[in-house]
């Protein structure tokens, strides 16, 4: 029977007749969409109320819109009570919201979260500290409890992205090179969830800057409302963004839409540089293109917020 993960199901030859998935993080939904497009059917289980849990509800809505508009069957509140293969099918039993239900697949890709190798490592030996799920415990600087031990990249914990080993690896060549003092305080965490379209994803989320920050705007456009979008004829999706209306600084966006990866980072550069908001309201950009509706985005920020 056909249990995958995310390193094997690369190594298909075959378009699976229908691919279970379980966990609706960005992992299975890339890899979802990307077998609904080469024609299987696509089941994606995810124990959260929503897939993308860590994301604000109503951009989970629309990435869910995405995927039903896709074809996908999107079952949330669920996760398996039991797993069975006959033959070459596999029966996946559910509970929690979708109790009662089976369904039965060709191939199951399980994309529920990642553990770290350091069971290979004989951590014990040097005396290297581990959480209960085998992380290596670092502080900010990514040293470990053993003096000129460090640990970097998906080992450590925390966003498991490239981009995020790299940045880590910055920062102890900064240091133990250039003897300089840099620290993954405060760093901002920019990724893309390759959908398509993308979802780019920077800084706060409106529940994350509600709960810590005081005066808060938040602003959001459907794409529908970006000519380039129009244009290029993908205009689902929506631009979010959230902002302290005391400082005028930018405090997280969420881009879901046609180049949302490339979009999210222009504005994490102007978090990076610390501009106001109000620039980007007010700033000339040529036309036609996705960063010009910044101006419209942002004229929404303190006003009514429209959402369709």
């Amino acid at each position: 029977v056909p249990y995958l993960d995310s390193t094997s199901i690369m190594e298909l030859g075959t378009v699976p007749e229908h691919l279970i998935i379980v966990g609706g993080g960005y992992i299975g939904l890339e890899f979802g969409q990307m077998f609904r497009r080469f024609g299987a059917d696509v089941t994606i289980i995810e124990q959260a109320p929503r897939c993308l849990p860590r994301e604000d509800p109503d951009i989970c809505s629309t990435m869910s819109d995405i995927l039903k508009d896709d074809g996908i069957n999107l079952l949330v509140g669920s996760r398996p009570s039991r797993i069975k293969g006959d033959g070459d099918m596999i029966t996946v039993e559910l509970q929690g919201a979708s109790a009662g239900t089976e369904i039965t697949g060709s191939h199951l890709l399980v994309a529920a979260g990642r553990q770290p190798n350091s069971d290979m490592l004989n951590l014990e030996a040097a005396g290297v500290e581990a959480d209960e799920r085998g992380f290596i415990r670092v502080n900010e600087k990514l040293e470990t409890n053993v003096p000129a031990i460090y640990a970097f990249g998906d080992v450590k914990g925390g966003p498991a992205f490239t981009h995020i080993a790299y940045d880590d690896f910055r920062i102890l060549r900064a240091n133990l090179i250039d003897g300089a003092s840099e620290t993954v305080t405060g760093r901002l965490v920019p990724y893309t969830v390759f959908t398509d379209p993308q979802l780019g994803r920077v800084g706060m989320t409106e529940e994350q800057a509600r709960a810590h920050k005081g005066n808060v705007g938040v602003a959001k456009m459907p794409m529908s409302s970006v000519a380039r979008a129009l244009e290029m004829d993908e205009s689902r999706g929506l631009m979010k963004v959230v902002v302290d209306l005391d400082t005028e600084q930018v405090l997280g966006a969420a881009i879901l839409g046609i180049e949302g990866g490339e979009i999210m980072s222009m504005l994490q550069i102007a978090m990076m540089g610390k501009l106001p908001y109000t620039a980007l309201r007010d700033g000339i950009f040529s036309h036609p293109s996705f960063v010009e509706s910044f101006n419209n985005l942002f004229k929404k920020v303190g006003r009514l917020v429209v959402t369709d």
